[in-house]
């Protein structure tokens, strides 16, 4: 008579391959072998997801595959996912973001000219083409007081 293998999943789990399954309870994640579960995380906690999963991806546990059709999301998510996760390891799904530093374009001789262009009248979009600057960074600059705001000029 044929007997069962492990790994059996509880009720209510999804398998991801036939060696590991998920399994949701109570805004909780659980990923299980057989009945032992391996990690958890809180149903709404995206980094810790896309961190864990990576890892199963990276380990050779899963594929990428495996994990966009059990999950519903992009390939490229995963994708990039498991780069961050090569790269980075799993402390870069955890780190903030690095931002850039506002008012690159604008500084110096730049900034000076712009400002005092505005200051004579000259509409956004004079000065962006006069100095070769986008609108958008102007605006930018504008509405976070490092350049004066526009003159309205009613005639």
């Amino acid at each position: 008579m044929p007997q069962l293998q492990l790994p059996t999943f509880p009720d209510g789990s999804t398998e991801i391959t036939p060696e590991l399954a998920v399994q949701k309870q109570d805004g909780t994640v659980f990923y299980l072998y057989g009945h032992l579960p391996v990690f958890q995380h809180a149903e709404r906690d995206l980094k810790s997801f896309r961190m864990f999963t990576s890892q199963l991806i990276t380990n050779g546990t899963v594929k990428q595959k495996d994990i966009v059709r059990t999950f519903g999301v992009p390939l490229i998510t995963v994708k990039r996912s498991a780069k961050l996760y090569r790269e980075r390891g799993p402390e870069g799904f955890f780190q903030p973001k690095v931002r850039k530093q506002p008012g690159r374009v604008l500084k110096g001789e730049v900034k000076q000219r712009a400002q005092q262009l505005l200051e004579e009248g000259h509409s956004v979009p004079e000065v962006s083409r006069e100095l070769g600057v986008l609108v958008n960074t102007l605006h930018k600059a504008i509405r976070a007081k490092r350049l004066p705001a526009v003159k309205k000029t009613v005639s």
